[in-house]
């Protein structure tokens, strides 16, 4: 768990009509249940070249962390295991949600975690996709990947309540 980050005001380039006050500062639980409810994310890593890559995932904000799976063979796993800085959005463009971090291999337990994961993946059911609680444990975790957020911006009502969210590490 990441507990709750601290917020500010974040610093834009004049003319962008930011309120000077920190007034009207989104907070944590006005943004983490979007994390949760979304459907559609998009991760955005750097290829070993410096070239950027956006693709679109299904995954889980659980424990104040963005689950989600994938073969090792796939480019943003490989950009990933070279460098792991990732960014995470949500589709809406008016509601806006952007979380930075790293994105980590790891493995879940059936009794814990991997139910916990199971029962949130269920928003994926009339898709077809529903991993169960042991989908994640073996030694490779099944391609399970966690992202650790280190901070987040976010905004409902641009520019009065534009938020910079921080995460301890």
């Amino acid at each position: 768990m990441t507990g709750i980050p601290t917020s500010t005001r974040p610093t834009f380039p004049d003319g962008y009509g930011l309120p000077a006050s920190t007034d009207g500062l989104l907070s944590w639980s006005d943004v983490e249940p979007r994390l949760v409810a979304a459907q559609h994310y998009w991760l955005a890593s750097v290829r070993p070249d410096g070239r950027p890559h956006s693709v679109p995932r299904w995954g889980v904000w659980v424990d104040g962390r963005f689950y989600y799976d994938g073969a090792p063979t796939t480019r943003h796993t490989r950009n990933v295991e070279h460098n792991p800085a990732i960014t995470l959005t949500l589709e809406s463009g008016t509601q806006v949600v952007i979380v930075e971090g790293e994105s980590h291999a790891t493995r879940a337990d059936a009794e814990d975690l991997g139910a916990r994961l199971a029962e949130a993946f269920t928003k994926y059911h009339d898709a077809g996709y529903a991993p169960g609680p042991g989908s994640w444990a073996g030694a490779d975790g099944g391609g399970l990947r966690v992202i650790a957020p280190h901070r987040a911006l976010a905004w409902f009502s641009f520019p009065a309540d534009c938020t910079r969210f921080t995460f301890a590490r």
